[in-house]
């Protein structure tokens, strides 16, 4: 059963997260801010070693927490990652579908196995999760999905053709599942960060072959003048997966600085 020990704020006490990408980033730090705040928690990653490493964290710190490895666009990976979270914990309440790479090339650029690989990873992992989960948190009468989107879910940029159309589809999918599924008190939202300190942005500086320290530069110049941290794109995960967000379905959530406060 899920911890129910008395937490700071204890927001998530006697609930049960699984969490795609949870190795690392944003994924990682979410981990450890639901635990903190009460929830028993499931990790899944391609990342073993990073995912072992967080499970033991939480544990460390006195929280419940798991690590199942398996690869998120893969419907078999996707069953047995929720069958062993239901077998250890019995339910899932919140799932956060973090999971999510980028390659920056325009269409013309783009190979096709990136192409599919994109949209396998950003995507379609969400669609096998969420088939998985559905039911069981329909049974237990709610719950709540995450899905992770981006700015550019909202708005297009420059040699990423493939990722702003994986976020793009996030955000539609994301309002077509709460359409489908509020009837059944399961919530249904999604984040859009902006650029967001984690070794994926960093690995977008290598991609375009640019220095790093210009890249970052460059990523800050928003109304707030820096880029996010995973732990505060994680608070907003904390947001929505919690009772603060009862009444919130079929939003998407924009964490990022101000960077799209100029865009109609």
């Amino acid at each position: 059963m899920a911890n129910s020990s008395k937490t700071p704020n204890g927001k998530l006490t006697g609930k049960i997260a699984l969490i795609t990408g949870g190795a690392s980033g944003i994924g990682r730090a979410t981990a450890l801010l639901f635990a903190r705040e009460g929830a028993a928690i499931a990790i899944t990653d391609l990342n073993e070693q990073g995912g072992q490493a967080v499970a033991l964290e939480i544990k460390q710190n006195g929280g419940e927490a798991i690590f199942e490895p398996g690869d998120v666009t893969r419907a078999a990976d996707c069953r047995r990652v929720v069958d062993r979270v239901t077998d250890e914990f019995g339910a899932i309440h919140s799932l956060f579908n973090n999971a999510g790479i980028i390659r920056r090339a325009s269409v013309v650029e783009l190979s096709e196995a990136d192409w599919d690989r994109v949209m396998a990873v950003n995507v379609k992992s969400i669609f096998l999760l969420s088939k998985q989960v559905i039911p069981i948190m329909a049974k237990a009468g709610g719950g709540s999905i995450i899905n992770m989107a981006s700015g550019w879910g909202l708005a297009g940029g420059p040699r990423a053709a493939v990722y702003c159309a994986s976020k793009g589809a996030v955000v539609l999918l994301t309002k077509a599942m709460a359409i489908d599924h509020g009837p059944q008190k399961i919530r249904v939202n999604c984040i859009c960060p902006g650029d967001t300190d984690t070794a994926m942005l960093r690995n977008e500086a290598q991609q375009l072959g640019e220095p790093s320290d210009r890249f970052l530069a460059e990523a800050a110049r928003r109304p707030l003048g820096r880029v996010g941290t995973p732990e505060e794109i994680a608070q907003a995960a904390l947001y929505l997966a919690g009772d603060a967000s009862s009444f919130v379905t079929g939003t998407a959530l924009v964490v990022d600085g101000g960077g799209l406060a100029g865009n109609s």
